[in-house]
């Protein structure tokens, strides 16, 4: 099973078309099972889908809401490039807020198999669309090699901020996924803003918790970094010559061994413009698990 994270920057991208290319014709040659995009966006009072459109499309809404989808929305244009090309996926999206005052942001998930169910809900106390810290977390059930699983697709803040602190919302995130995994897979995929080299915050806190980082497992490891500087959210931290902060992370009810289940064959950034042409601030990770016999 190969999964997919990236923080795409979408519309917000300097060169978006040209990038969004590239990015797809990566994932139709990468054909992951499931792949985690954050900062989805389109543009705030754009042209809308039809629902008709919009369902055709493999997109699945959530039970309690049915945003409306801009025809340059991100996730539905890379659905329907996708679906022409020979790779549909089933995919939902949701937005959490107003992103640099023009985007409509959120996060999606896709499935290469059928999304069984479909969860959304935030991660910060606050909820004002205008807020830029406001965050939600999006997840779907679909089917694995080692029966159903969930996968959440997740762009989280930082362990210092005083208004919206990681760890609140680790706290409010955690509520949701503790059962989930005491039953049966989940995978936490995403932009964490937590590097993995600084110790005592977001990042042993998550695996304090008992979750695995797939590329600390990896049996084979590609590139580590995944942001290659200071970017948005980081501008007051100095010099930063790259940070690993993206992760796939796996839970479930079967850790009395590393990766419980599953066992990671390779992991690494894959927008890097090494392995392939960055067309992100976050250069992504990919991760193959295969089930343990």
């Amino acid at each position: 099973m190969k999964l997919l994270t990236l923080n795409t920057h979408s519309l917000a991208e300097p060169g978006y078309e040209e990038k969004k290319d590239i990015f797809l014709r990566a994932v139709l040659e990468e054909r992951p099972d499931v792949m985690a995009l954050q900062e989805v966006n389109q543009t705030a009072g754009g042209e809308d889908v039809s629902t008709v459109e919009l369902l055709a499309s493999g997109y699945m809404e959530c039970p309690d809401t049915m945003p409306r989808v801009g025809r340059d929305n991100h996730a539905f244009r890379a659905a329907v490039w996708l679906a022409e090309k020979g790779f549909p996926c089933f995919w939902s999206w949701i937005p959490a807020k107003l992103g640099y005052d023009t985007y409509d942001e959120g996060t999606a998930v896709f499935s290469r198999r059928p999304i069984l169910e479909v969860n959304q809900f935030y991660l910060t106390g606050t909820r004002d669309y205008g807020n830029w810290k406001t965050r939600k977390a999006l997840a779907v059930k679909t089917e694995t090699e080692n029966g159903p699983g969930w996968f959440f697709s997740l762009h989280m803040g930082w362990w210092k901020d005083e208004e919206e602190p990681f760890l609140r919302q680790w706290r409010a995130l955690s509520a949701v996924t503790d059962p989930l995994r005491r039953e049966g897979d989940v995978w936490l995929m995403g932009d964490f803003n937590s590097p993995a080299g600084v110790r005592e915050e977001g990042y042993d806190c998550i695996a304090a918790d008992g979750w695995e980082d797939a590329y600390a497992l990896a049996e084979e490891k590609g590139g580590e970094i995944t942001v290659p500087g200071v970017i948005d959210g980081w501008r007051n931290s100095g010099e930063v010559s790259g940070m690993r902060m993206d992760f796939i992370w796996h839970g479930g009810p079967a850790q009395s061994s590393a990766s419980g289940g599953w066992k990671v064959l390779r992991a690494g950034a894959i927008f890097d413009g090494k392995n392939r042409p960055a067309v992100s601030d976050h250069f992504g990770v990919t991760a193959e698990y295969e089930r343990r016999d």
